[in-house]
């Protein structure tokens, strides 16, 4: 693979005017052959942001993948459908060639940043130190999962593959994941992109094929801190043609920053 890995250079677009940005899928933010479902939400919603021009941020990003694009050239265009003193609504296409690849709906506004919630049950700080533990190893040469997650070209990617198999107690599955960009420090599209950052959580009852995302969203919760991000991905039920798949990011400080979920395709059986 060549090119630049830096995670600021894969979200890079250029205006082409009317609401139209031009971009590059990169090849390192990929999982096998294909672009990461979560960098593509997160160029959409960075094209949403550029286009509405404001200080807002993508509270909410729901996003439909229509079919699985290549690296390469592709198209983002947005539609603005409203602009209010708090609220920002942008519609977002990602288009290869004559075919969309993924559709968004981007919702814009202020985070709560540095204020305490009035209410907050967050079951990651208890289970997750805020850096990854000892010996626990990147996904690089020599791992398990390197000819799959090319992601790690562009990111610190710690799994913990204990967490990722069956469990014996008949317990949900909760996938354990700390991750941080290499070369800049995380930021709010990066944290969008770490809620699709696990492997799928069909894992847990041994289908490990391509396992391809319908419908994704994700909410916005506060800006993230220079620092690991951790991850819990859970689901309540996996059934034999569909799954759903939660993702909680938190940032070293312990703040909630990204929920999402996710409908997703069981893989085939072995």
């Amino acid at each position: 693979m060549t090119g630049s890995t830096l995670f600021t250079d894969a979200m890079a677009l250029t205006p082409a005017g009317d609401g139209v940005y031009h971009g590059e899928l990169n090849e390192h933010w990929t999982i096998g052959p294909k672009v990461h479902g979560g960098a593509m939400l997160a160029l959409c919603a960075n094209a949403a942001r550029t286009e509405l021009g404001t200080s807002a941020q993508p509270l909410a990003v729901s996003g439909n993948y229509l079919w699985a694009p290549d690296p390469g050239p592709m198209q983002v265009v947005t539609t603005v459908r409203k602009r209010g003193r708090r609220i920002g609504l942008v519609d977002v296409e990602l288009r290869q060639g004559e075919k969309v690849a993924v559709t968004v709906s981007v919702t814009l506004g202020e985070p709560e940043h540095h204020v305490p919630p009035l209410l907050s049950f967050n079951p990651v700080v208890p289970l997750m130190t805020p850096e990854p533990p000892p010996g626990l190893e990147p996904i690089g040469p020599g791992h398990p999962m390197e000819h799959v997650v090319h992601l790690a070209h562009g990111c610190d990617i710690r799994p913990a593959l204990h967490t990722m198999g069956p469990r014996t107690d008949g317990g949900p599955p909760v996938f354990e994941y700390w991750v941080r960009p290499k070369g800049v420090a995380p930021d709010v599209l990066f944290a969008l992109l770490c809620g699709d950052v696990s492997a799928p959580v069909t894992f847990a009852v041994e289908r490990s094929g391509w396992a391809p995302t319908v419908q994704l969203t994700a909410y916005l919760r506060a800006l993230p801190a220079d620092g690991w991000l951790r991850v819990m991905c859970t689901s309540v039920q996996i059934g034999q043609d569909w799954f759903d798949e939660d993702h909680i990011v938190v940032d070293c400080e312990g703040r909630i920053i990204v929920q999402t979920r996710q409908l997703a395709m069981v893989p085939a059986s072995a």
